[in-house]
């Protein structure tokens, strides 16, 4: 398989809103793997990456969002497996609904802009998120 393929597509968002001190940002703590994140999960047979962002956002937040076009850029990493994965973000508003831990997620933390990076647990995710911020897409969507 070429490298530039993937064996894992997956997707999901960053969910903003506007706060008296400026943006946050909502994280996801998964308890499987007792690390923070942003909501993501794989695409299901014959789903759009489109798709699979609103589906996985709302089974691991409970929160319906609205999703900002255009999408984030990819990012690609090799997983716990060892195989390459794809996972395509979008910003999001959540417009309706309230978290409930369930099987994936326990708990969420809304965090500001300029602590997010401190509270993530991957260094990819991180470096990813810092080029989001940098693009000024979270002050547009939130403008």
């Amino acid at each position: 398989m070429a490298k530039s393929e993937s064996d894992v597509k997956a997707a999901g968002g960053i969910v903003v809103r506007a706060a008296k001190k400026g943006p946050k940002v909502l994280l996801v703590h998964r308890q499987r793997y007792n690390d923070w994140s942003f909501p993501k999960g794989k695409l299901e047979e014959g789903e759009k990456f489109k798709e699979a962002a609103f589906r996985e956002v709302l089974e691991e937040t409970g929160f319906d969002c609205k999703l900002h076009k255009p999408s984030l850029p990819s990012i690609h990493y090799d997983d716990r497996k060892g195989r390459r994965k794809e996972v395509r973000y979008w910003l999001m508003t959540a417009i309706a609904g309230e978290f409930e831990p369930n099987d994936e997620v326990d708990m969420i933390a809304w965090v500001r802009v300029d602590k997010v990076a401190d509270r993530l647990t991957y260094a990819k995710d991180r470096a990813f998120f810092e080029s989001v911020v940098a693009s000024k897409r979270i002050a547009k969507v939130l403008g």
